[in-house]
């Protein structure tokens, strides 16, 4: 447990520390969906010229299990200056996954702590942003069956499209 808030912590260190360059954000909000692990409605909004807050609700279904998760994170974004529109982007946060088990009407819950690297890239002539980024996780939670679902997880990947809420008006 010590080793997850040591992570924790030195994730956020790393957030701050290198949010020192302005970028130029020319938008405010968006909402859209995350393709991959797991397929979600998302919500991202900016809280400053460079952070930015997203949230997102999940669902997966496969092989007897379904779960629904809940996903929090802070980003970091800078701009990649050969490329109008393009960032790259850190960040972290944390969720919940609530699992459920068809053909044991069975289920638990497991708690995540993750970190995010990725690319957006936002369209200068129409309301679209698109991202597509790594989210390795730490996963801890109850076993069931007799099978620890606490672990590293590094599997984690999304392509997100998100429609840009109240653009604003700022050169590139």
């Amino acid at each position: 447990m010590k080793n997850i808030f040591r992570l924790s912590a030195l994730l956020l260190c790393l957030c701050f520390t290198f949010q020192n360059k302005v970028v130029a954000q020319d938008y405010k909000s968006a909402v859209g969906i995350r393709l991959g692990s797991p397929w979600a409605a998302s919500y991202k909004t900016f809280i400053s010229e460079s952070s930015a807050l997203e949230g997102y609700v999940g669902f997966r279904s496969w092989f007897g299990y379904s779960n629904i998760s809940l996903n929090g994170a802070y980003q970091v974004h800078k701009d990649i200056e050969s490329v109008d529109g393009l960032q790259w982007y850190f960040g972290g946060g944390g969720g919940v996954e609530l699992y459920r088990y068809r053909n044991f009407d069975e289920g638990n819950t497991v708690f995540k702590i993750s970190g995010y690297l990725g690319l957006q890239y936002t369209f200068a002539d129409t309301p679209i942003s698109a991202t597509v980024d790594w989210v390795p996780s730490f996963v801890f939670g109850d076993s069931l069956f007799g099978i620890n679902t606490t672990g590293f997880r590094a599997g984690y990947y999304n392509l997100g499209v998100r429609y840009v809420l109240g653009r604003q008006k700022t050169q590139r």
